[in-house]
């Protein structure tokens, strides 16, 4: 079953590579597939616990999952193929272990959406608002700063020069990476489902404060030093520094949501993992 599987899908998973290889907004997905395989395997001991009843169920699911393949397909759609993949691999373990092994895997398959590329008209309404916020903290946040500044839109004009908050600078990148490194965190940093999505969903304004500081001090060095400045190496690594940072914001929340509500003494932290888990 397993190769029947891959010659189904070996286009739909080359070109799934070529896209996290060429789209810097999706290169995450090449930690996507180990993080969800060791979080499967995390889980053999509860999926192996779990009695073993075959549901025929499962070949519905599998069979529903090839039409929307065929429907991707047939209408070019990437994303439809791509969603039909998670479809057959659950409904395979459905039709081979069951409901009660096939829910011990959920997490881990879900996880695997996170691989997948947003359709790009659900991306673009994604990513206009966020270029929208990071304009309005980077101004704000220049305002402060002293250095005087005017808005339109996206475009933050300043005395020196302008400087336009392009779709790379609104901060999808950071945040899908930072989402994916929340729920990794959540997962081992308590086992208690509302704790898990609040550490996960943290990342969110996490990240949005550090890109608008990233685009106020762009708008302070093209002020200070010059636009050219602002938009060479300095700009491009002021990325990775802000999302080193973001991360050690976003596990400092953590640490602060663990410390206001900390886990009953069954499931007493030890580092960042329970007892119990481990």
């Amino acid at each position: 079953m397993a190769i029947g599987f891959l010659l189904v899908y070996w286009r739909v998973l080359v070109q799934l590579i070529a896209a996290w290889w060429t789209d810097g907004n999706y290169s995450h997905g090449f930690f996507i597939v180990p993080l969800a395989a060791y979080l499967a395997w995390e889980r053999r001991h509860r999926f192996n616990a779990v009695r073993q009843r075959p549901q025929a169920a499962g070949l519905l699911v599998v069979a529903g999952s090839l039409l929307v393949l065929a429907a991707g397909v047939l209408g070019a759609e990437l994303f439809l193929t791509r969603i039909s993949l998670l479809g057959t691999a659950a409904g395979i373990v459905l039709f081979l272990w069951g409901w009660a092994r096939l829910r011990v895997l959920i997490f881990p398959l879900a996880f695997l959406l996170l691989m997948i590329p947003l359709p790009a008209i659900v991306f673009n309404q994604l990513t206009f608002p966020l270029q929208l916020i990071a304009s309005r903290v980077g101004e704000s946040t220049l305002r402060f700063a002293g250095i005087p500044v005017l808005r339109e839109g996206n475009v933050l004009i300043l005395p020196r020069t302008t400087l336009e908050v392009a779709e790379a600078c609104s901060g999808i990148r950071s945040l899908v990476s930072l989402l994916t490194l929340g729920i990794v965190v959540g997962h081992f940093a308590d086992p208690r489902g509302w704790m898990r999505t609040a550490i996960a969903l943290s990342s969110i304004p996490v990240a949005i404060v550090a890109n608008g500081a990233r685009v106020a001090g762009t708008g302070v060095v093209a002020q200070v030093f010059g636009a050219a400045t602002a938009i060479g190496f300095l700009h491009e690594f002021s990325g990775w520094i802000l999302f080193v940072a973001a991360f050690l914001m976003m596990l400092g929340v953590a640490r602060a949501l663990l410390w206001l509500a900390p886990p009953h003494a069954s499931g007493r932290m030890t580092g960042w993992a329970t007892q119990e888990e481990r």
